[in-house]
């Protein structure tokens, strides 16, 4: 397994996520209520809005994007919110402990105290992996868990 690093979207960059999503079913997994095909300017506008909004690019060993996350700004600054989680197919299986720690590192490095993120119920390795890494369930609705991680300093 290829050890991945991160690159911070100080440019809000979406160029690399659209390759990333050229698949509708991809698009789908990271964002269901996104158009399809991917628009830089409808993920500016409406999904990464927000000027506290981080967003990350998972890069390969040779330094190739192979992934992407955001960290939206949750109940306060001191929480971030993980989502539009996607890492190419190749790469899976096997990345996933590796993105939840590179995800807790940069919300850290945000200020963050604690992390969120929600999780389809069906999506049963994905639940399985963050219960692994610590993360407490809160609730569950609409198909979806969701769960906290406090970040410790």
């Amino acid at each position: 397994m290829t050890s991945l690093s991160l690159r911070h979207n100080q440019e809000r960059d979406l160029a690399p996520l659209a390759g990333l999503l050229k698949d509708e079913d991809d698009m789908a997994l990271v964002n269901p209520h996104a158009r399809f095909p991917f628009d830089e300017g409808e993920w500016k506008m409406r999904w990464l809005q927000e000027m506290d909004d981080e967003s990350f690019y998972l890069l390969d060993g040779e330094g190739r994007e192979v992934g992407f996350f955001a960290l939206r700004v949750g109940v306060g600054p001191e929480v971030r919110h993980l989502t539009y989680v996607f890492v190419k197919e190749e790469m899976r299986g096997g990345t996933g402990e590796e993105l939840a720690r590179l995800a807790e590192d940069a919300a850290r490095d945000l200020g963050a105290l604690s992390i969120t993120l929600k999780v389809e119920l069906d999506n049963e390795a994905a639940l399985r992996l963050y219960q692994k890494s610590g993360y407490e369930e809160l609730s569950r609705r609409g198909g979806m868990a969701t769960m906290r991680r406090d970040l410790e300093r």
